[in-house]
């Protein structure tokens, strides 16, 4: 008998290919940006200005240094910083999502402390936390980490609480277990799919942020070369025509920021057990 090709196979496949590329692609960038570190920072007058040419591809700025070192400086930057935002927030999420099954009290607390955070505009949220922390990388790292987390902690919360009312659970309580060990023994292990594609697609929300404040001047020192910093002094040469100041960095933040959100699509749908059999 023979079996009709499955397409949803195909199709994940297809998917997890060009994510294995994307993820290449991103740890390439991120090597890159720390080798490149010192000679993004090296200026050089005889050269500034220069247009994209085969000798500088992103061309270079009024002080010569070269935009495409210093573009990929800054993107490895933003990287690490929403490797270390996304980690802390999912985190976060997944403690407050989990307290929630301890008893009503618990629920109710956890839901009120995610409705509130909510409910603050989330940049004032941000640049109020990035401020008082004190600005640059942990002020920013502190900032998206406390403000990232609401959307996964309320997507955890009621899976945990479906959870709660299932057979296995109830049979761990007569046993006389604490959710404690109910929450690290069944809960956590089920939840870690959801967990995983929630942490990938914080990414580009974190690296999003990020350039978001530091282009505001809320956010990483101008001696960074973060693509928020970037932005921001480019924003004054636009007018004289240098558009490859701005061009070539805000696309290449873009074309990171979809290759995280393919990756975590990707993720939630080869690790989500109702898509597993279509």
């Amino acid at each position: 008998m023979i079996r009709p090709k499955r397409k949803g196979w195909n199709q994940r496949l297809f998917l997890l290919c060009w994510s294995g590329l994307f993820v290449a692609v991103l740890i390439g960038i991120t090597v890159a940006g720390v080798v490149w570190g010192e000679e993004a920072l090296a200026t050089d007058f005889s050269r500034k200005n220069m247009p994209p040419c085969w000798a500088y591809p992103f061309g270079t700025d009024w002080m010569g240094r070269d935009m495409f070192i210093r573009t990929i400086t800054g993107l490895s930057l933003s990287i690490r910083l929403g490797l270390f935002t996304a980690a802390v927030s999912a985190g976060i999420g997944t403690i407050m999502g989990v307290a929630a099954v301890t008893g009503k009290w618990a629920d109710g607390v956890t839901g009120c402390i995610i409705d509130m955070v909510m409910g603050i505009p989330h940049m004032l949220l941000l640049i109020l936390i990035s401020v008082a922390v004190g600005k640059g990388f942990w002020g920013v790292a502190v900032g998206i980490s406390l403000t990232h987390w609401t959307s996964l902690a309320r997507l955890l919360r009621a899976e945990a609480l479906q959870m709660k009312e299932s057979s296995y659970v109830a049979i761990a309580r007569k046993l006389g277990k604490g959710w404690i060990y109910i929450a690290g023994k069944h809960m956590i292990p089920h939840l870690l799919p959801q967990l995983l594609a929630g942490m990938v697609l914080l990414f580009p929300h974190a690296i999003l942020h990020e350039a978001g404040i530091t282009f505001l001047g809320f956010g990483l020192s101008p001696e960074q070369p973060a693509i928020g910093v970037i932005l921001s002094e480019s924003i004054g040469h636009l007018m004289m025509g240098r558009w490859w100041l701005a061009l070539f960095p805000g696309a290449l933040l873009a074309t990171v920021v979809m290759m995280f959100h393919v990756i975590g699509n990707t993720l939630a749908s080869v690790l989500d057990p109702k898509q597993a059999q279509v």
